[in-house]
């Protein structure tokens, strides 16, 4: 049940009386309700950035992790969390470009303005007496406020004036730990914020060899999210490029987060608590059937770096091999893929006789689902007759909104009869 702040002052002063005339309650009692309130009384406005889109999937996950969702915008997902959320959704959410405290929000249509709402936001809350503390990044749309740079000289002066008076002192050394601030202004409305990730989160520290036309790490996994695959079942990734979309489905945790140095909001053990509970979820009696295939040799071996930077080279079989040569014994497996269209790669001339490969080795594989995200949109007309092969799903990489509404009404964007009656009779 949510518990608004009011009330939870109410509880905390109807405990200190309970502490001073009551000394006979049970210690233990007295800890636990302590904790309980002191864990409403310290909460936070946390927002989520996330590709244009995917809104909906970073919105399951925040609901799975248990928390209630405050406010959903084009790219963000607001939410209410404690300390420990903080930690949770940095470790947790695959589809989260980073994860912001909310520090204040506020109308500004001047200068003036802006630096007296961010002078009056409680920066000794957040930020201790050493604290490094900068404008990172400054936004603005449709705003009459535009200048990234002015925007971050004011909004930094504000803090340095509201600190001075909370500190009592008049220079920071700014030799600890690190607080970045990211502004956002829409329509005027000001959103000041501490960028508690640092690195963007689909920067997950294993991509340092690429292909060319690389898909993001957390796009990757969201559109694995909005497939039906588990763990369980076979996946593969015909065209798998620098290896994201396999090592997203087996996704490692070697990551560290600016905010893990904020103590003096975080303690380090609810990091290590969060780390232990991912890694008690996951199941090691799952046996993996990951598997990706590129027909470029180079490709292939910086595939095989990436994953054992992830630490899931273990977990995934990389493999130099066409399309046209894909073949599986097993049933009801998967194809996840981002293959070729005319934007990078292949010529668009080659793309007729790429796509009928893809098609001729799908309609081989018995009771298999494939997933394609792809802007290829050279087809004629509908031909006649019934489909040479099984029905699957198609994404615009253009039009990736449209992914969630697809699957919401079970079917892919370009529904099976079209695109998938093309490839059959290519």
């Amino acid at each position: 049940m949510r518990i608004s702040k009011k009330v939870a002052e109410i509880w905390l002063k109807l405990f200190k009386k309970i502490e001073i005339y009551a000394t006979i309650l049970d210690n233990n009692v007295k800890y636990n309700y302590r904790k309980a309130v002191t864990q409403y009384m310290n909460r936070f406005e946390l927002v989520v950035p996330c590709h244009f889109g995917l809104e909906a999937v970073v919105k399951r996950e925040i609901y799975d992790l248990g928390y209630e969702i405050t406010r959903v915008e084009d790219g963000r997902v607001s939410f209410e969390g404690d300390a420990e959320a903080i930690c949770r959704a940095n470790i947790f959410l695959r589809g989260a470009e980073r994860v912001l405290l909310q520090v204040g929000r506020f109308k500004a249509a001047t200068f003036d303005e802006l630096f007296e709402n961010v002078k009056a936001l409680p920066w000794e809350n957040y930020i201790p007496k050493d604290g490094r503390f900068w404008v990172k990044k400054a936004s603005s749309i449709k705003s009459k406020l535009f200048s990234p740079s002015d925007i971050q000289s004011i909004v930094k002066k504000a803090m340095v004036e509201r600190m001075k008076r909370s500190y009592h002192i008049d220079w920071f050394p700014e030799d600890g730990a690190q607080y970045p601030v990211r502004v956002f202004l829409y329509k005027d409305e000001v959103m000041v914020t501490l960028d508690t990730s640092g690195d963007s989160l689909h920067k997950r520290g294993y991509r340092l060899a690429t292909s060319k036309a690389p898909l993001t790490e957390t796009l990757a996994a969201s559109l694995i999210m909005l497939t039906p695959w588990h763990a369980d079942r076979i996946l593969v990734d015909p065209f798998c490029g620098s290896g994201t979309f396999p090592i997203e489905a087996a996704p490692g945790m070697n990551r560290e987060f600016t905010a893990e140095s904020w103590t003096n909001i975080i303690p380090r053990k609810l990091w290590y608590e969060a780390v232990q509970e991912a890694e008690d979820m996951i199941d090691k009696d799952v046996q993996v059937d990951i598997q990706g295939y590129d027909i470029d040799p180079d490709v292939v071996a910086a595939a095989r770096e990436n994953a054992k930077r992830a630490g899931v080279e273990h977990m995934i079989h990389f493999q130099q091999r066409a399309v046209a040569d894909l073949h599986h014994p097993k049933k009801y497996g998967f194809i996840i893929s981002n293959p070729p269209y005319g934007e990078r790669l292949e010529e668009k001339s080659a793309l007729p006789a790429l796509y009928s490969q893809i098609g001729e080795a799908y309609k081989r594989l018995d009771a298999w689902s494939m997933y394609l995200i792809t802007s290829y949109e050279e087809k004629p007309k509908e031909p006649k007759g019934n489909l040479a092969v099984p029905p699957f799903y198609c994404y615009r990489a253009c039009d990736v909104k449209r992914i969630q509404e697809a699957l919401d009404n079970g079917c892919g964007y370009d529904a099976p009869g079209s695109f998938a009656a093309w490839l059959s009779k290519q």
